[in-house]
């Protein structure tokens, strides 16, 4: 919806980098997707127990936003498990074991690149270069090459059809639609995947240095232990063509790609939420204490 509202209507995000940006349009959100469920579901129980997936870089004040939003939208219980760790267990990693596992998130607003190890988060980092970015870098790019004006979505479209991290072994081509600059009127130009490629090298040189870098903080067993297993690419960008390719170059290391990396996330916190009881040395908490009622 974003960009194809009329004036009476805004479209907005709630959430931005994987932090609340608008606390209100938040809970309501929260409170659809809670409705929906029991809407289709029976439960037992009016008020849900709910798992939050959070970037691994929130502040306290952040992490408190997510607990108080899902809570005013009709949740009894509230736990907080960072992305990458989620990830880790949505794609059955062996994350209590006391071996090194090493996982990249890539999402919509951020990127997390984990090492795990007995159930906790040795080494992390968290970046705003991900696929929000990558569409910004598209944008740009046809802006001051050819003086047009894409919008979010058709940024989004491009990078899909045609966008890669590594040179492609056949040609990808697809057509740029926008408003000229000059003329203001309607434009179209016939772009391949090197010039998207060209356009976002910049953002991808930043996330393999980002990459490279959480491998160097990391314990020498544990990156033996990674060495052996490889990286994990999970989240939307991973699907990015040839990503996986210019990782494993970069780093010496075997990188693949997750099955149905989409998801993992969203199946890590399920899995939590069926035994919370044995996966609670995941969770992380606010920080504050919370005043009884």
């Amino acid at each position: 919806m974003v960009g194809r509202t009329p004036a009476q209507i805004v479209a907005t995000r709630p959430l931005v980098a994987g932090v609340v940006s608008d606390f209100e349009v938040t809970e309501e959100m929260l409170k659809y997707f809670i409705r929906k469920v029991h809407e289709e579901a029976f439960s037992l129980f009016p008020r849900p127990r709910v798992v939050i997936g959070i970037p691994s870089s929130v502040t306290e004040v952040e992490k408190r936003a997510v607990e108080d939003a899902t809570r005013n939208a009709g949740a009894r219980e509230v736990y907080l498990v960072e992305e990458p760790m989620a990830a880790a267990i949505g794609i059955r990693l062996p994350i209590q074991e006391a071996v090194g596992s090493m996982i990249i998130d890539i999402g919509g607003g951020t990127c997390d690149i984990a090492v795990i190890s007995l159930g906790g988060i040795v080494v992390s980092r968290n970046i705003r270069i991900a696929g929000d970015k990558l569409n910004d870098d598209i944008i740009r790019f046809a802006r001051d090459e050819f003086k047009l004006l894409l919008g979010e979505r058709t940024a989004e479209d491009i990078k899909i059809a045609i966008g890669s991290a590594y040179a492609l072994d056949e040609p990808l081509e697809a057509t740029m639609r926008g408003r000229d600059l000059v003329s203001g009127l309607p434009k179209e130009i016939v772009v391949d995947d090197s010039d998207i490629r060209r356009a976002m090298r910049h953002s991808i040189n930043m996330l393999v240095n980002a990459v490279k870098t959480t491998i160097e903080e990391t314990p020498p067993e544990l990156v033996a232990d990674i060495m052996h297993r490889g990286i994990m690419l999970v989240g939307g960008g991973a699907l990015l063509r040839g990503l996986d390719r210019l990782l494993a170059e970069e780093t010496k290391i075997p990188v693949r790609v997750a099955e149905d990396a989409l998801t993992a996330v969203v199946r890590g916190t399920g899995i939590i939420l069926e035994d919370i009881d044995a996966l609670k040395n995941v969770l992380v908490s606010s920080g504050f204490e919370r005043t009884p009622a």
